[in-house]
């Protein structure tokens, strides 16, 4: 596998030449800072323009197209990476050894035409989308942000972080808002589209077994509609406010049978070792799967749970807690997990907990190498985070120690205990 960066600029293009795979997978990559109200916007550029193109103006036309290109997907997706708001869009297609010459140069300009060629109307002098294509596009988001409310699991971590840190990056959601998005028109929305090609830093990386100058042309020739100058990147890593001394306590009822229980944790200032290698061997140790702390106090012994997890989000030095109880349980439960936490504090685990915790890190670096989607992630992290590449993580998260854990869990305090309520208890 090899790995070259050619920039532009207007954009970083990120190859990645490898013979694993029998796909070529391409995507590009739209990012600004995060803002709240432009989330919503993002989401609908995401469903606007996965909709239809001006060369294929119908959800019809645009699969007899990716049919006539050997199968060609394609996907958009907006996420929150910290302080840092992402478009993505990804076209995966099979290469040119499998089908015949010049399907490589097709299928990108298939992704260039969906980017930078949109399915548009005019009149006098402005611009908007597809009417049509717009509605529809406006009630795919509607429905999958009240979707993501009426999902008690997901609701109930949103809402833990919501009242963690209230106005905050930390707290905001990712499918947006539905008073954002009744705010939005097919000509707002145009007019943003128009901001993002001028204003995004825009990352290009491709991944297959590929010619690095012949990529580079094909690029070259169907991204010009890219009109942004390539700008320094800040920090996409969040620092919480200072955790509070007493926790806030939250309840809230909804009708369901199985109570949530989500705990946010704070993380003093990490150190990058810390950060990038310590935080996994504690959450594992902790939480991370049947062999934890939790799974079996919590769970095993006193059978006060129906399932239990830890997850370290070192991009915004927190800790969450996730947990499904009876309602009743819920002080029992609370108590048993602050014990768990507080004897991580005091080194009450086994040098055994750390070696399976490395264990199952190296396993799933191992994984990361065998899917291009992985791949992919694991580039732009290294591109915006600044993380390590596989080898000098291998190395890295061998040098884990007790004594390491335990003075992370030392900056680690309870900040935030969130309960979404059932009406009843489920076994009854």
């Amino acid at each position: 596998m090899k790995y070259k960066k050619m920039s532009t600029y207007s954009y970083n293009l990120h190859v990645i030449k490898t013979d694993k795979f029998k796909t070529v997978t391409v995507k590009i990559n739209f990012k600004r800072k995060l803002v709240k109200n432009e989330i919503t916007y993002r989401n609908m550029i995401i469903n606007t323009l996965c909709e239809s193109t001006s060369e294929y103006p119908s959800k019809r036309l645009m699969t007899i197209a990716t049919e006539n290109l050997y199968d060609l997907y394609y996907k958009g997706m907006n996420y929150i990476s910290g302080s840092y708001n992402i478009m993505s869009f990804d076209i995966t297609f099979l290469n040119e050894e499998y089908t015949e010459k010049g399907m490589l140069d097709k299928s990108i300009k298939f992704l260039a035409d969906l980017i930078f060629k949109p399915n548009i109307e005019k009149s006098n002098t402005k611009t908007r989308f597809n009417d049509e294509n717009f509605k529809l596009a406006y009630n795919l988001l509607k429905d999958n942000i009240i979707s993501s409310k009426e999902n008690p699991d997901s609701y109930s971590r949103v809402r833990m972080l919501e009242n963690m840190e209230p106005n905050s990056p930390l707290s905001y959601r990712s499918c947006g808002y539905i008073e954002d998005l009744e705010k939005i028109d097919s000509i707002k929305l145009y007019k943003y589209y128009e901001t993002m090609l001028k204003c995004d830093i825009i990352d290009i990386f491709v991944i297959g077994n590929v010619n690095d100058r012949h990529i580079k042309k094909v690029i070259e020739d169907n991204f010009s509609g890219i009109k942004t100058f390539k700008k320094p990147t800040e920090s996409h890593f969040i620092m919480p406010k200072k955790s509070r001394l007493i926790p806030k306590v939250i309840k809230e009822t909804q009708k369901i049978n199985q109570s949530k229980l989500v705990l946010g944790y704070k993380i003093d200032k990490m150190t990058n070792f810390e950060l990038r290698y310590v935080l996994n061997v504690y959450s594992y140790i902790l939480g991370g799967g049947p062999d934890s702390k939790l799974f079996k106090t919590v769970r095993e012994k006193n059978s006060l749970c129906y399932y239990i997890s830890s997850v370290g989000q070192p991009l915004n030095s927190i800790l969450t807690i996730n947990s499904g109880i009876n309602k009743s349980d819920f002080k029992k439960t609370l108590s048993l997990i602050k014990k768990e936490v507080y004897n991580m504090r005091k080194g009450k685990f086994l040098d055994e907990d750390i070696i399976k915790a490395k264990i199952t890190y190296i396993n799933s670096l191992r994984e990361l190498e065998d899917s291009p989607q992985s791949l992919l992630s694991l580039y732009s992290g290294i591109e915006y985070l600044n993380s390590d590449n596989i080898d000098t993580r291998f190395k890295m998260i061998n040098k884990v120690k007790k004594s390491d854990v335990v003075k992370l869990a030392a900056k680690i305090h309870l900040d935030t205990v969130y309960l979404l309520e059932g009406e009843s208890n489920e076994e009854e």
